[in-house]
């Protein structure tokens, strides 16, 4: 269980066996999401997909985390055409503007070398149509209650078209 590059991804049996890093530099086991089904994303600032993305998990936050205990994971990601410029400061300021509650970690690399652990497994296990590489920012992946990885959905995917689907994992 690391947040680190030396982690064997590929030993891993569940999003669960994962630790990552939040907004502030704090490690968080994936396990505190048992029993929850989430959507894990790679999310913008400065991107095309922003302010329709950003604005519809914070209303899929809003209305299915209490009443179904949906979880939300951002990860910031700086791979597409430097969308993700800002600082921890500067990404925490930008989701308060708007509305997002969902919990946000550390800005990460989703493809290369560096990609951190989680989204090599994600990808993994949830490959994409032309390869497994993320295309670009807010590729949403669906998580199940029991941290299984089910379904991977594109960035032209708008957050709230997800209900149906996450309606199959309550």
């Amino acid at each position: 269980m690391s947040n680190n590059a030396s982690f064997d991804w590929k030993k891993a049996s569940s999003i669960y066996d994962f630790t990552v890093r939040d907004i502030k530099g704090q490690d968080v086991s994936l396990e505190k999401y048992r029993g929850h089904v989430a959507i894990v994303v790679n999310v913008a600032s400065k991107c095309g997909l922003t302010a329709t993305n950003y604005k519809e998990l914070a209303e899929l936050h809003d209305k299915y985390s209490q009443e179904k205990g949906l979880r939300i994971l951002a990860f910031p990601c700086n791979q597409f055409a430097g969308e993700e410029p800002g600082s921890s400061e500067d990404i925490v300021c930008f989701a308060m503007k708007q509305n997002a509650k969902f919990d946000l970690f550390e800005k990460i690399d989703v493809n290369g070398d560096g990609a951190h652990p989680l989204y090599k497994y994600l990808k993994h296990k949830q490959g994409g149509t032309l390869g497994d590489f993320i295309k670009w920012n807010f590729t949403k992946f669906i998580i199940d209650k029991n941290g299984q990885p089910v379904e991977r959905h594109g960035p032209n995917t708008d957050p709230s078209k997800l209900v149906s689907h996450l309606e199959k994992y309550w």
